[in-house]
């Protein structure tokens, strides 16, 4: 094993704004991590190897298919873990990073800002519990970011890395795309990148117009190799993060800004994971399966609620938390008892992620079918600000779409 080369030094050569302390301490950091790296040559997933590699084959692939990750500790029964804690999305964030970095000596964290907390305090005390080597802001380069993550996580220690909003993610994308996805890949199952996790805010809040509002999701989830999560509260939060920080592959986390202050539960105390590509059916029911992720939910549970409060329809609302990869026998099975389907995000409907779950549920659930599937989802356009409750799909567009369908079936 040598150091010789090693793919960080490169990218902290690149980023002239990073000072010689951090270059030192990174040093550091690569040289007590890098005996375990040389050991810890895990066994790919069944995401990166079976599915990347059977991809270039004759033989068929569900990627949709690959469920839970062999990585993922089982999901416990939340209600049941004691004592809890009440706490909002940003505080639970707060603490999980705070957890996993007194538990892993060798985990960083990094991006714009977060040295004093972060634009949304996320990383609020945590170098004065650290230190300053492992957490730090960084300059505005969130191409430097990606890429100083995936050269750490190449040492085969964990770097958690903050994008400041999601919509800034596109300069990075060839750090996503082009090397931490097909980082294992590429040099057949001899290095990985596995020990990383980028974390975003993403979606509307009310303000923030054309550049702070937007939701890249589906962008992310065209990309093999990549997991893609998101929370729609603190606990799923909380959950999410620490399977992330364990995964054997990099992973992206949208966490929903309007909900950081906005959302409060009452989180375990103990460390528990949210499954990686396992849904969540939050409601049962049996007219209608709607499907949604992130803050959209909120929105989706009053459109539940009115459904039926007002109409008696019974909605079977499920969460599916982990994008990609995404678990359509949960969707699927749901579908084939009630029929009906609507699928609801805040991205723009051409392409929108939603879209992927619309062609594999027909494909799988044709003839179990009583009504089209319907999409409610934003339009394609920038993200306006002065229209912003024109734009987003309201629990009233939700509640139309599915008096249409049952309509529609009657």
């Amino acid at each position: 094993f040598k150091l010789t080369n090693p793919p960080y030094k490169q990218v902290l050569l690149e980023l002239n704004d990073f000072s010689n302390q951090l270059m030192k301490a990174f040093h550091r950091h690569a040289l007590l991590t890098a005996k375990r790296w040389k050991l810890n040559r895990s066994e790919p997933s069944r995401f990166l190897s079976t599915v990347a590699f059977e991809s270039h084959s004759n033989v068929e692939v569900n990627h949709q298919d690959v469920g839970a990750f062999e990585s993922s500790p089982p999901e416990p029964d939340i209600d049941q873990l004691q004592p809890k804690t009440s706490m909002n999305l940003v505080t639970s964030v707060n603490k999980t990073l705070h957890s996993i970095l007194k538990d892993d000596p060798s985990s960083i964290t990094f991006g714009q800002d977060i040295a004093f907390g972060g634009v949304f305090r996320c990383t609020t005390n945590l170098q004065d519990s650290f230190g300053k080597d492992r957490v730090f802001s960084t300059p505005l380069n969130e191409t430097g970011i990606v890429g100083l993550a995936v050269g750490y996580a190449s040492t085969g220690s964990l770097a958690i890395a903050e994008i400041q909003f999601a919509d800034y993610i596109f300069p990075a994308f060839d750090q996503l795309k082009n090397e931490a996805s097909m980082f294992r890949y590429r040099s057949g199952n001899q290095w990985n990148c596995g020990s990383m996790v980028v974390r975003m805010p993403y979606g509307a809040v009310g303000h923030g117009g054309h550049y702070h509002s937007q939701s890249p999701e589906a962008f992310l989830t065209h990309i093999p190799g990549i997991v893609v999560m998101i929370p729609r509260g603190p606990i799923s939060a909380k959950g999410m993060l620490l399977s992330a920080a364990k995964s054997k592959d990099p992973c992206v986390i949208l966490e929903p800004k309007a909900l950081y202050r906005a959302k409060v539960e009452d989180v375990p105390d103990e460390e528990y994971h949210i499954p990686i590509g396992k849904a969540e059916i939050m409601r049962e029911g049996h007219d209608i399966t709607i499907v949604g992720w992130g803050r959209q939910l909120t929105i989706l549970e009053k459109a539940c609620d009115m459904a039926q409060a007002e109409h008696g329809i019974s909605c079977e609302l499920i969460d599916l938390r982990t994008l990609s990869p995404w678990d359509v026998s949960t969707v699927e099975n749901s579908v084939r008892k009630t029929g009906k389907m609507i699928v609801s995000h805040e991205a723009p409907i051409t392409c929108g992620f939603g879209a992927e779950v619309v062609a594999s549920i027909q494909d799988r659930c044709f003839l179990s079918l009583e009504a089209p599937i319907k999409r409610v989802c934003g339009y394609d356009m920038p993200f306006p600000l002065v229209f912003e409750k024109e734009y987003l799909p309201s629990e009233w567009k939700n509640l139309e779409a599915i008096q249409d369908l049952m309509n529609f079936s009657q």
